[in-house]
């Protein structure tokens, strides 16, 4: 079978130019597979959402393109100790769902707005506690130096975007969403557990480059 060709900067810019996040920031697309969901259970997810921002921050590495993740603190009140990417609600002092995602991927990870070039975004989702997630795509300088914050992140690590955007490391698990047993996609790398919306905003992202 023919490996998937390795994604690059040019070819993020190429798909990736253009978009812009949604007017209304509450304003989402469903995960792929929700086709299959309850109506009643499609409602729940689309209604009384407030507003997030995160950042899919892509380095360019000697090796390829990698994209830092981060495992949240135990100690968080919701989503605690799962994947996802630095980011979080909207804040009264925002302009913009932009400035959401930059202003918390410095609060969690020590990276600047000056060190992140955005390339684009993604639709905004749903997640399951009530939020409307746009996934911000930005290149961040390699020389930029990690600095979590433990009230938020236990740390942060990088996984390869050519591994990301590999159909074949795509898997599905079976997991209770508001009371019904559905499928959801998960990614699984050198330990780590990547499932729930980060998973459905990589599949969208790969959707962007494939």
């Amino acid at each position: 079978m023919t490996r998937p060709a390795e994604p690059t900067l040019a070819l993020l810019r190429e798909r990736l130019g253009g978009t812009h996040p949604a007017g209304d920031p509450v304003s989402v697309v469903l995960p792929p597979g929700s086709e299959a969901w309850p109506a009643d259970l499609r409602d729940r997810l689309t209604s009384g959402l407030k507003p997030a921002g995160v950042l899919i921050p892509v380095i360019e590495r000697d090796a390829g393109l990698v994209v830092l993740l981060t495992r949240r603190a135990a100690a968080l009140r919701i989503h605690a100790g799962q994947v996802a990417f630095p980011g979080g609600g909207m804040a009264p002092g925002d302009g913009n769902i932009v400035e959401t995602a930059l202003r918390e991927t410095r609060e969690e990870v020590g990276i600047r707005p000056d060190d992140v070039a955005i390339l684009g975004c993604l639709d905004a989702m749903p997640t399951i506690t009530g939020y409307a997630v746009t996934a911000i795509v930005g290149n961040v300088s390699p020389a930029v130096r990690i600095v979590t914050d433990p009230a938020e992140v236990a740390f942060a690590f990088e996984v390869p975007l050519a591994f990301l955007m590999d159909a074949g490391n795509v898997h599905t698990s079976m997991r209770e969403v508001h009371g019904r047993i559905l499928p959801v996609v998960e990614f699984l790398y050198d330990g780590h557990r990547i499932w729930g919306a980060t998973a459905n905003m990589l599949l969208k992202l790969k959707e962007k480059l494939a």
